[in-house]
C-alpha cells in the first residue's frame, strides 16, 4: 500500500534472523542508517521544490496566519472559535495508521456531524509489545527481562491507558 511517498524512495527494510535482544539491537541500528538514507533523499528533493504557502487557505480548517492576528480582530475571533469549538466532521467512520519507530500507530474516529466525535480510539504498538512479552521471555532469567523490554522499546504509558 503506498504510504506517504515511501514508494518513491530507495531504501531497504532491515530484518533480523534470530529474534533475540542483540538481533533487535542490530536491526534498530540498520533502521537508523536507512532513515538517514531516506532523509538525504528527501532533503535533495526539498532543494528542488518551489517555496511558498503549504497550508490551505480555507479558514474553516486552518487558523489565520500569525502576522494577521495582530492586525485583524476578525482573525483573532476566528482563531479563538476554531481552537475552542473546532469544526464539524461528517457522521462517518475513519481509521488511519502511520508507521512510527516503535510500530504502527492507528487512530479510529467516528464523527457525529458536529464538532464532538462519537468515539476516538488510538492503537499504540506498546500494548501489543507487552502482550508478546510472555513468548519473548520464556526460559529466560528475571535479569534478562530488563534487556528484553528495552530492546522492544515499550512505553508503559501507552499500555496503561
Amino acid at each position: 500500500m503506498p504510504y506517504m511517498g515511501y514508494e518513491t524512495f530507495d531504501f531497504n527494510v532491515p530484518l533480523g534472523e534470530h529474534g533475540d535482544v542483540y538481533d533487535r539491537f542490530l536491526c534498530r541500528v540498520r533502521e537508523f542508517r536507512e532513515c538517514v538514507k531516506i532523509l538525504n533523499q528527501a532533503y535533495a528533493r526539498l532543494e528542488k521544490q518551489p517555496t511558498g504557502v503549504f497550508r490551505t487557505d480555507d479558514r474553516k480548517f486552518a487558523p489565520p496566519p500569525r502576522a494577521e492576528l495582530g492586525r485583524s480582530m476578525e482573525a483573532v475571533i476566528h482563531h479563538f472559535k476554531l481552537w475552542t469549538e473546532g469544526f464539524p466532521v461528517p457522521d462517518e467512520e475513519v481509521y488511519v495508521s502511520i508507521e512510527s519507530p516503535r510500530g504502527e500507530i492507528g487512530c479510529y474516529l467516528h464523527g457525529t456531524g458536529g464538532n464532538k466525535p462519537r468515539r476516538v480510539h488510538f492503537k499504540t504498538p506498546s500494548f501489543i509489545h507487552v502482550s508478546a512479552l510472555p513468548v519473548m521471555t520464556k526460559s529466560h532469567l528475571i535479569a534478562d527481562l530488563v534487556a528484553i523490554i528495552g530492546s522492544v522499546d515499550i512505553v508503559l504509558g501507552d499500555c496503561d491507558r
